[in-house]
Formats: C-alpha cells, sequence, structure tokens
C-alpha cells in the first residue's frame, strides 16, 4: 500500500496527547495516528468490535468477548448452514447470536486479516503439540 502526504489541523490537546502516547508505545506519531484512523473507521463500522494487543500485533475482538479471528475459527469447526452454526455457538459460549454476527461482519470486510490469525494459531498449536510428544518421548 502506497502512502500519500496528507494535511490534517488538530489541537494543540491533541497533538500533545498523540505525541505523548506514540512516545510510550515507541511509535512515530505518524504510525500511531495512522493505526487510531483505521481502527476508529472499523469500530464506526462495526459497533462492538474494539482492538486489543501490542502496537506491531493488533487484533479485532469483540468488547466483552473473544477475538474475532477465534469466533470464526470456531465457526468453521461446526456443522449446520450458517445461522445453525451460530445458534450453536451462542449455546456453548456466553456469546449473543448478535455478537457472532458481528464478528461475521467483521471477518468478511477483512477476511485475508483473520485468515492470517486462524493460521497462526494453527502453526502454533501443531508446535505446541510436537513440543508435548518430543518431551514425552524424552519421559519414557
Amino acid at each position: 500500500m502506497s502512502a500519500r502526504s496528507t494535511s490534517f489541523r488538530i489541537s494543540e490537546q491533541a497533538r500533545a496527547r498523540l505525541a505523548e502516547q506514540a512516545a510510550r508505545q515507541g511509535v512515530s506519531a505518524t504510525a500511531l495516528l495512522e493505526r487510531l484512523i483505521l481502527e476508529g473507521v472499523d469500530a464506526l463500522e462495526h459497533p462492538g468490535v474494539v482492538f486489543r494487543g501490542l502496537p506491531h500485533d493488533r487484533r479485532a475482538a469483540l468488547a466483552a468477548g473473544p477475538d474475532v479471528w477465534e469466533v470464526i475459527a470456531r465457526l468453521r469447526e461446526l456443522e449446520g448452514d450458517e445461522e445453525q452454526r451460530i445458534a450453536t455457538l451462542a449455546a456453548e459460549s456466553d456469546l449473543h447470536p448478535r455478537e457472532i454476527r458481528l464478528a461475521l461482519d467483521y471477518a468478511a470486510a477483512h477476511p485475508d486479516d483473520i485468515q492470517t490469525r486462524i493460521e497462526r494459531n494453527e502453526t502454533e498449536a501443531a508446535a505446541s503439540r510436537q513440543a508435548a510428544q518430543q518431551r514425552a518421548a524424552l519421559l519414557r
């Protein structure tokens, strides 16, 4: 993605707070502002989605629940059509069907990000299983 220079006028208070936060996070004010804009627009488009994590590894999550990728990964494991999967997940969790649909809507708008997170989790889980098997083999 290419970057273009854009000029904004912001209050001195906003500029100072942006600079302070950027310094605390160890990023440039421009990088922080870009992240805040993208996350803010996503939050406006998907009310109930928040962003968590370190500055270099932010992820979408339900405000009072799991990460969006976790909801999608679980839905993929379930049987049935979309509504049946939503009902099953709602029954087995504390998630309301409305929250599950919100996660689905966000994921549909950001499929590459969600797929990358699911694949990363699957890779880490496989590595963890292999390490456990190797530890068990040592104790035989």
